[in-house]
């Protein structure tokens, strides 16, 4: 067998497809792939006061959530997990808009916000619990306001309009965030979030992760302009940001965040990055993709630029990247061993809470179904 060049493996450009426009969008950057500091007049008002212990703590946030990612990813390829969703390069995005919120904002996430998830504090095995099909997603929503992990493209978007729209009623001047993909950006629970929360007000911040393909589909062949200028057309803003300049995210995140507490209603916020793996793992990138693009993107890493800025200001030192190396493997190792002692669901939950006061078709399917699972243990023993 053959390997399939680079070449071949490019996607090729139907003759339908037009390309986005040449101009090069805005992009709020602080900190360049180099690792050095960039100013900025309107954002750096939001990151002037950050000191080296919390610069530490977003690097080892972002360190910690890639191993954990890199585990998750691990199990599943070896048969713990039925699917995993990685988040490998995106971890700027999340970890810097993770922390520019405060414990009373709400985050309603994808799928794939394992670093919005470990900055509210939910444990990362209870992340799992869903991958592995043994709960329906294994935390409490009100105990961190984080909601569950939402399968379904861009209905997280409506949800948390409608409760951005009654945290403004209630008169609290707290925040709704809700994260999507740039896939997400082309569905119709989308817009419509986007018309509901402008027309109301909402306090929310549309924050998408852009990756630039969903799953199979690059992003010009989904949209003819940057994502953040659709925001226009609703009558709010939009700005686009480095997405893997965790600084940057989290500056622009305060920001939007501000605008949404104080009742100048809802932001589109499009964090620029790129999904160096699979979209899932049961996805083969490489066959839609260029390794060069993804070599090109691998350069931006988040984590390096952050390491070499501290590096170069001598806020952390070889101990410092020593002992989070050791906490790094501690976690993967306790992932691991929670993963595989989470005891098997019962096989009948299932039929619970289907009907308030039980139905005749409901207590059927459980009779057949428990003759079923009967069936594997007939004569054992004989």
């Amino acid at each position: 067998m053959t390997v399939e060049s680079t070449a071949a493996r490019k996607p090729r450009r139907s003759a339908g497809t037009r390309k986005s426009p040449s101009t090069k969008p805005e992009l709020v950057q602080l900190l360049t792939p180099e690792g050095k500091r960039v100013k900025n007049a309107e954002y750096d008002k939001y990151v002037a006061d950050i000191t080296p212990e919390e610069l530490r703590g977003l690097y080892r946030d972002m360190v910690l959530t890639r191993r954990f990612d890199a585990e998750a990813t691990s199990l599943q390829r070896q048969g713990e997990l039925g699917l995993w969703a990685s988040l490998l390069g995106q971890e700027a995005a999340q970890i810097g808009s993770g922390r520019a919120l405060r414990d009373d904002d709400y985050v309603f996430p994808t799928y794939r916000e394992h670093g919005v998830a470990w900055c509210r504090g939910v444990d990362p095995t209870n992340l799992l619990g869903m991958f592995r099909g043994v709960n329906n997603g294994g935390w409490d929503p009100n105990g961190n306001n984080f909601h569950l992990y939402t399968i379904v493209i861009g209905s997280q978007t409506l949800h948390a309009t409608g409760y951005a729209m009654g945290v403004a009623k209630d008169g609290a001047d707290s925040a709704v965030i809700a994260y999507f993909g740039d896939g997400a950006s082309s569905q119709g629970d989308v817009a419509e979030s986007f018309t509901f929360s402008a027309v109301y007000n909402a306090p929310v911040v549309f924050f998408c992760q852009n990756n630039q393909w969903a799953i199979s589909e690059p992003t010009e062949r989904q949209t003819r302009v940057p994502l953040y200028q659709r925001a226009q057309g609703f009558g709010f803003p939009g700005v686009r940001v480095d997405g893997n300049d965790v600084l940057a995210s989290l500056a622009v995140t305060k920001w939007a965040l501000e605008r949404a507490r104080s009742g100048e209603g809802p932001t589109l916020v499009e964090a620029y990055t790129y999904r160096m793996g699979a979209h899932t793992t049961s996805d083969d990138p490489s066959k839609y993709r260029a390794d060069e693009e993804r070599e090109a993107w691998e350069a931006k890493d988040p984590i390096l630029r952050l390491r070499r800025y501290l590096e170069a200001s001598n806020h952390a030192d070889e101990g410092f990247f020593a002992e989070l190396e050791t906490e790094s493997e501690a976690l993967g190792r306790r992932v691991r061993e929670a993963v595989r002692a989470m005891p098997d669901p019962d096989r009948f939950a299932i039929f619970e809470h289907a009907y308030a006061d039980g139905h005749a078709l409901v207590d059927e399917e459980r009779a057949e179904f428990a003759a079923y699972q009967a069936s594997f243990t007939d004569g054992e023993g004989a």
